[in-house]
């Protein structure tokens, strides 16, 4: 590798700010791991916005590399089983969490956080995925194990216009469900229908904002895929059918969940907690092939931009002013 390399930097000033910049870094900058990658690929997750932020609550340790995913090509390895010029791709586990994450033109990481890259998808396209698509086909897989199916009615997707949320569309989609988007943009309705969704909903719709919620509800949806929590899905469990589902990712609408026993004992609803971090590695990879195969989205919107737009986007993930998935180019 060469002697140094660019990488986004994530450091507190003396005044106790925290600040992102590009910066040059050499290879004793890198965690131990016995997987040296140059990264050709990264794409930003809503976890990367808030490692930017002095409260954000993710970054334990100052200077950090964020970037939760990351796709490339093998440098060399300690494991056997990755070899030198190999394409892999990396999400989860403490990559860009607790170890400097895929925003750097080199990563080191653990062989056992690495998954090959499956034949049908290029480096691109992986983190065009990432860890939010990643997390929607995890989604889609836990559902489908509970018994979800096309020919059971509608699925909504809440907090559409997100990552994880577009990805679900476009996924859910592909295997023929009929999809209902949910989102606070009155101005995305073309963009998730571009990516599947048969209706769009407004996300008060779904929720109205009353701190008093209904334990039950009339029975819209036979499954949802939710990446917001908080008070929206409490909502949202009292409108699930008898024997339906909810896979839930995500916290942008808060950690308190404030409903009753009632879905659950009188409806039967199913409510699947879907963490992509800590999967188990077989499921990993058993998912990133379908990712390649049959569950390849016919189309996803992104964005491509390079390491110095890296703190605006940022920002704007946190601001709620993305729409879609962006991916980082890191190589030529």
């Amino acid at each position: 590798m060469t002697q140094s390399f660019q990488a986004l930097v994530v450091d507190q000033t003396q005044d106790g700010e925290v600040q992102a910049q590009v910066r040059s870094l050499d290879a004793g900058s890198l965690p131990a791991g016995e997987v040296l990658i140059r990264v050709a690929y990264s794409s930003i997750n809503y976890k990367d916005g808030l490692a930017a932020r002095k409260d954000g609550n993710i970054v334990k340790a100052y200077p950090f590399v964020p970037g939760i995913d990351c796709s490339g090509t093998v440098v060399s390895s300690e494991d056997g089983r990755f070899s030198a010029g190999q394409a892999v791709l990396v999400t989860g586990y403490g990559f860009g969490v607790s170890q400097f994450g895929g925003f750097s033109e080199y990563a080191r990481v653990p062989a056992d956080w690495v998954v090959p890259l499956p034949g049908g998808l290029t480096l691109r396209e992986a983190m065009i995925y990432g860890t939010a698509g990643f997390t929607a086909a995890l989604s889609l897989y836990r559902l489908e194990q509970n018994g979800v199916a096309p020919d059971q009615g509608k699925v909504l997707v809440t907090g559409a216009t997100g990552g994880v949320g577009g990805a679900a569309i476009a996924l859910l989609n592909k295997q023929g469900y009929h999809v209902v988007a949910s989102s606070g943009k009155a101005d995305a309705h073309e963009y998730l229908k571009a990516l599947g969704a048969a209706e769009v909903i407004s996300r008060e719709e779904v929720y109205d904002g009353a701190e008093s919620i209904r334990p039950l509800g009339k029975q819209l949806w036979q499954a949802a895929v939710d990446p917001v929590g908080g008070k929206p899905l409490a909502s949202l469990l009292s409108q699930i059918a008898y024997n339906g589902s909810v896979a839930v990712s995500g916290l942008t609408a808060g950690t308190k969940l404030p409903t009753t026993v009632l879905p659950f004992i009188l409806r039967g609803v199913s409510l699947l907690g879907i963490d992509s971090v800590f999967c188990p590695y077989d499921t990993r990879v058993a998912i990133w092939k379908r990712l390649g195969s049959d569950w390849k989205p016919e189309r996803l919107v992104e964005r491509e931009i390079g390491l110095a737009d890296l703190p605006a986007a940022l920002e704007d993930i946190l601001a709620a002013r993305s729409q879609g998935r962006t991916i980082v180019r890191l190589a030529d």
